[in-house]
């Protein structure tokens, strides 16, 4: 028997991370293979032409699963009946810009949107924040909805968790998928933390760990992190703009998992709520290695956190922390 379709929108439909996400998900790369989508695109009145050409490809790329295209500027049309919401577009950080400037531009956004989700979409509606600042972004948004489950609201963790995973497959030679459970800790920002500390590797004599294979501590604990953290300058400096092709990819995986679930004994990086876990201050949107089972994220407890670790971890918490503080006085 035929799935009814599942309503997905995607805020900035018109931009570059929109533009290579909104193909994968009428391809079946989010929800499947078998699961039909109507798509939801919002973006911005200046951008109204290019989102209607996106549409059109959209049309002309035939998909099967693609069962509806709504593609609009009105936010409380875009997020009507909605049960996924990938939220793309943000106001970017300008030359000359403080950091206050831009948080301030994407609190207006955030405010009109969260409203709109809270009244319009889907009870149970998954949100996935996407724009950056992308952790803070998140807890304004959930501030604005108060009404929705904080188990509903997350941000993307996953890029960088792929990102550390293909540095691994590089430094060992070995594909991707052998590679697993690689931790993203924290804010995405520089100040995140690639932890391979439960990280293993499949070999033909069973799996083995990151850190006895790559046998060189020096390189995972300075060259490997600074290369994680870094990723998204070096693209910018490479492409002269910013991941777009990544970005919608690890959107993609972070929805997927979510919903569908993850593996027996494989873990996810999500950036969601802190319920005081290891140590991170409650209340935070913080990026935590997570399992998924039935549409619910669970954080993986009882790991050990070695010296090196902590420190790592608290110094995202601190500076989360100050973006929370900046984004309160944004509104006040």
């Amino acid at each position: 028997m035929a799935k009814e379709p599942v309503r997905v929108l995607v805020t900035g439909a018109a931009g570059q991370i929109g533009y290579a996400l909104v193909p994968m998900i009428a391809r079946g790369m989010m929800l499947g293979p078998d699961q039909p989508v109507i798509l939801h695109m919002l973006d911005i009145p200046p951008a109204l032409d290019s989102l209607n050409g996106v549409k059109m490809e959209l049309v002309d790329a035939a998909f099967p699963l693609l069962k509806g295209i709504v593609a609009t500027t009105d936010v409380v049309e875009a997020c009507t009946g909605v049960s996924i919401a990938v939220m793309v577009g943000g106001f970017p950080r300008k030359e000359g810009m403080e950091r206050k400037d831009v948080m301030a531009k994407n609190l207006a956004i955030y405010k009109s949107q969260a409203s709109a989700l809270e009244k319009h979409a889907a009870s149970d509606c998954k949100v996935l924040v996407v724009a950056n600042p992308v952790n803070t972004n998140a807890l304004i948004l959930k501030e604005f909805a108060p009404s929705m489950s904080e188990k509903n609201i997350s941000c993307l963790a996953r890029l960088d968790q792929n990102r550390a995973l293909g540095q691994i497959s590089e430094r060992l030679n070995v594909p991707v998928s052998d590679v697993k459970n690689v931790i993203i800790w924290g804010n995405h920002s520089s100040t995140q933390y690639p932890d391979v500390n439960y990280a293993t590797v499949k070999t033909p004599s069973g799996e083995k760990s990151v850190r006895e294979l790559v046998n060189d501590d020096e390189w995972l604990r300075k060259e490997f992190i600074a290369e994680v953290q870094q990723r998204g300058a070096a693209i910018i400096k490479a492409r002269k703009l910013s991941s777009a092709l990544s970005a919608a990819s690890a959107s993609c995986d972070h929805i997927r998992d979510w919903v569908l679930g993850t593996p027996e004994g494989t873990w996810v990086s999500m950036g969601v709520y802190s319920d005081g876990s290891y140590g991170i201050p409650a209340g935070l949107i913080y990026a935590f290695p997570v399992t998924c089972k039935n549409g619910e994220w669970t954080i993986v407890p009882g790991l050990d956190i070695d010296d090196f670790s902590r420190k790592k971890l608290d110094l995202s918490a601190e500076e989360l922390s100050d973006e929370r503080a900046l984004a309160h006085s944004c509104l006040s």
